[in-house]
């Protein structure tokens, strides 16, 4: 299926509401445009899991598990622009992370929505990583996953980390006319 940028990035919001709470930036709004950067939307999510004995009071043990991803939507990824970008998600996802006991990891995902790529930015973003530790993980870890598709040829890059973003952007943009057995 052939996208323009506007409905590969609709497209991918309106998956990501069943999961996400979805923050969208309009051009209308000062935020849209923040520091410069192309920003479409910040989707989080959290998650708890405990276990108690009895009473919630009588906790055994919790976890915290976080992820934020940043849409970004422009004509021409450049590496600068990704640069700006990865920077800008990380540093507000480090702002958004609930540091402490009980975390065990947050993910920190810019997805980039793009016409076209340089092909330095491409290599800049298959080989992007960057990941911290808090108290030698005892208070868990921040792990940065990166992924972008380019709409003009309906290519899909990313880094290590950010494999299984890639899957969903390949299962919500092509795979979803196909019907599941």
């Amino acid at each position: 299926m052939e996208y323009t940028i506007d409905s590969a990035a609709e497209k991918l919001l309106s998956s990501f509401h069943a999961y996400y709470n979805v923050k969208e930036y309009t051009e209308d709004e000062e935020n849209a445009q923040i520091k410069g950067l192309p920003l479409r939307a910040l989707c989080e999510y959290y998650e708890k899991s405990q276990k108690y004995v009895l009473s919630q009071k009588a906790e055994l043990w919790s976890e915290n598990s976080e992820e934020f991803l940043f849409l970004f939507q422009v004509e021409h990824l450049t590496k600068e622009l990704f640069e700006k970008c990865k920077d800008y998600a990380w540093d507000e996802g480090m702002k958004l992370a609930h540091i402490g006991p009980g975390h065990m990891y947050t993910y920190v995902t810019p997805m980039f929505v793009c016409g076209t790529c340089d092909e330095d930015a491409k290599k800049a973003l298959k080989k992007c990583r960057k990941f911290k530790s808090f108290r030698f993980s005892f208070h868990g870890w921040m792990d940065l996953h990166t992924a972008a598709i380019e709409v003009q040829n309906n290519q899909i890059s990313s880094n290590a980390g950010g494999r299984s973003v890639e899957k969903v952007m390949k299962k919500v943009l092509f795979n979803s006319n196909k019907k599941r057995r």
